[in-house]
């Protein structure tokens, strides 16, 4: 028969598992985020967004003046470092897995708008951590099963 300890370790475990397993399949795949920022006079921002092929991005930036730079993997989308008036709005596709790096300054005198929907892949190194939330579920099953073993005679 199991002790109120042992059952108690084996559920706490047991969800511990279970919102590791959950968390490690919900990092699978692209992931949509929406961005909507504001930055003030002068204000430097940059972007990096980790994707795979074929992910879409849009990003619209409103302003009296900003710089914008640009660089996407492979022959994606390169932008050198431009100025803009009123409004920017880009939109783009990732030809191959990779990174793209996006540098926005305000130079206006006006607030700087930024509203996006960027689908990025998840950081690779969220899967260790992922795996030490199950294993700790696991040892946490395993330290309350010694509470259940019967002492040898002699101890």
């Amino acid at each position: 028969m199991l002790s109120k300890r042992t059952i108690i370790g084996i559920i706490v475990g047991s969800v511990i598992i279970a919102l590791g397993i959950f968390s490690l399949i919900s990092d699978i795949g692209l992931k949509t985020i929406q961005v909507n920022e504001v930055f003030g006079v002068g204000e430097h921002t940059s972007y990096k967004i980790n994707a795979s092929e074929h992910a879409q991005q849009h990003m619209k930036i409103t302003g009296e003046k900003f710089d914008l730079a640009l660089s996407s993997p492979g022959d994606g989308l390169q932008i050198p470092k431009t100025s803009y008036n009123k409004e920017a709005v880009l939109d783009w596709t990732y030809l191959k897995d990779g990174m793209t790096v996006i540098s926005l300054q305000n130079v206006g005198s006006s607030e700087l708008k930024v509203e996006a929907t960027l689908k990025v892949t998840a950081d690779p190194v969220w899967f260790p951590f992922h795996m030490m939330v199950i294993i700790s579920g696991m040892i946490i099953i395993g330290f309350s099963m010694g509470f259940t073993l019967r002492k040898p005679k002699g101890f």
